[in-house]
């Protein structure tokens, strides 16, 4: 099982290198079956944490402040609710919410659906707020964040940035929740050191790729896994 989990958050962290996104959406639906929601979800969000780390490097000086200021005070305050209600959800429910977000945002994605251009601060507070719901219950605030992102126009290098920046402070928090609601057990623990170097080795792989690949097939194929996966997981 140990093995699984490595190769699991190699390819996770490979496809975050890579596509921008993604690595939760891959790693809760395989990793629930091996280890369970309540382990699943504190494990992914300390990788979380690490991986966003060695990435801002590279994206730190694009984070625009007062473009997601409101958008991460929202998602600020959404994190504790989504921890205090992964306690309150049994894992088939939990695993049915993930396949539905898994499954809608493969379908956005794959369809080229554009939406309107959202101007008004609400709407940077309502996405953030289910970025941090979704991020501390499932580690997959991506969605929302990509959603909100796309109907700004935001520029590409903007986009990375801003998400890096969303994400670090996710990350922080999410664990630091799952710190105090004692979440963070030595076998979560066990299984982060376990799984570290394949993190680092897939995070390092994925941005030696990005620059040799086209991005953007990749993120095809990644999609069409994902909406796999939400199928599998709903059913």
């Amino acid at each position: 099982m140990l093995l699984s989990l490595s190769v699991i958050m190699f390819f996770a962290f490979l496809i975050l290198s890579l596509t921008g996104f993604g690595h939760a959406l891959v790693a809760m639906p395989l990793l629930i079956p091996l280890i369970g929601l309540s382990n699943a979800a504190p494990l992914v969000a300390l990788c979380s944490l690490v991986g966003t780390l060695v990435m801002l490097v590279h994206y730190y000086q694009h984070i625009r402040l007062r473009t997601v200021w409101r958008y991460a005070l929202a998602s600020a305050i959404g994190i504790p609710l989504g921890v205090y209600l992964l306690d309150y959800i049994d894992e088939k429910t939990g695993m049915t919410a993930l396949a539905v977000v898994v499954i809608g945002y493969s379908l956005y994605s794959l369809l080229n659906l554009r939406l309107p251009h959202l101007k008004g601060y609400i709407w940077a507070y309502t996405f953030g707020l289910l970025t941090g719901v979704l991020s501390g219950a499932y580690n997959t605030g991506g969605p929302p964040a990509v959603i909100y992102a796309t109907t700004n126009r935001w520029e590409p290098d903007e986009f990375r940035g801003n998400l890096r920046g969303i994400s670090l402070l996710n990350s922080a928090i999410v664990v630091t929740t799952h710190a105090l609601s004692h979440n963070l057990t030595p076998l979560v623990w066990g299984y982060f050191v376990y799984t570290l170097p394949a993190l680092l080795i897939g995070t390092a792989g994925g941005m030696l790729l990005a620059s040799r690949l086209p991005a953007r097939a990749f993120q095809k194929i990644v999609l069409v896994l994902l909406l796999v996966l939400g199928i599998q997981l709903l059913l």
